[in-house]
């Protein structure tokens, strides 16, 4: 069975690169602490997404939020993989919304994604060509030039800009993909809707008329993640998302919205997984 681990590095605000190797070994279950978004352009690739399973077809756009489980899945591994690749932080996002006077937020995106699945096609009547946009800020950012840290930063803002104005305007149409058990995918919403209430695996048992043993089973060969953890990984991402985004209630109060009922669990829990107080996130 695949392992789940944490992959990717971001030293920065954003990375932005292109690859097109084969994938010539099985690459497991992993998350990212930053959002990413793919490209793809050529290959032979299914993706998969908590349970979720797409192939996948040229200028297909894949977001994949902070914290969520998935793994391409190569046809033909002689194949080359073909697509540009986004690794952008979270922090990044919040600083360049909370420029914005009407409060829009540049991460919407991916939370619109994670609603639909995750996995978008470009529709043929389209204001804007992503590909071109995406190209052209690997380009600016390989370049030199007067002020080129900055222009690239425009650049690439604009381009995420262009994405979230996309999906308003259902100029991306989003792929249903295939669900690998039925069950599996109803829990995995059930709990991103309910991440405040019980979620003990008895309960959540309960919901879907399976034994716990049967669950904690079939989750992990779904997703690749204990169902405990995988439930912890979403309180936490939400609690770091209200953090950010939210003065009008505590640090405990978010807490307990996120189903921490003892303060000192939430505490140690969230830098544990983000090497940072909840308190210096606030701040």
């Amino acid at each position: 069975m695949a392992k789940r681990y944490k992959q990717g590095y971001l030293e920065g605000d954003y990375r932005i690169f292109r690859l097109q190797t084969p994938l010539t070994r099985e690459v497991p279950f992993h998350y990212h602490d930053f959002h990413k978004i793919i490209l793809f352009l050529d290959g032979a690739i299914d993706y998969v997404i908590e349970g979720r399973r797409w192939s996948l077809r040229p200028h297909d756009l894949v977001l994949v939020a902070a914290g969520q489980m998935h793994r391409p899945i190569a046809g033909d591994a002689g194949v080359p993989y073909k697509r540009l690749v986004i690794y952008v932080s979270p922090d990044f996002l919040a600083r360049w919304s909370a420029r914005e006077p009407s409060g829009d937020d540049l991460a919407a995106c991916f939370a619109a994604a994670q609603k639909e699945g995750g996995v978008m096609h470009q529709t043929a009547a389209r204001s804007h060509d992503l590909l071109f946009h995406m190209e052209r800020t690997l380009r600016i950012a390989k370049g030199e030039g007067f002020a080129n840290q900055l222009y690239t930063e425009l650049a690439f803002v604009e381009f995420l800009i262009l994405v979230n104005r996309s999906m308003q305007r259902h100029e991306l149409d989003a792929l249903k993909g295939q669900a690998a058990d039925p069950k599996i995918e109803k829990m995995l919403t059930y709990i991103g809707e309910h991440l405040d209430g019980d979620l003990r695996v008895e309960t959540l048992a309960q919901h879907i008329y399976l034994s716990p043993y049967h669950l904690m089973r079939k989750f992990k060969a779904e997703t690749g993640i204990s169902l405990h953890h995988y439930v912890l990984t979403r309180r936490l991402q939400r609690a770091r998302e209200l953090l950010r985004t939210d003065d009008s209630h505590s640090i405990a109060e978010i807490a307990e919205a996120c189903g921490f009922r003892d303060y000192s669990t939430f505490s140690r829990a969230f830098r544990s997984a983000f090497h940072i107080t909840p308190k210096d996130i606030r701040n």
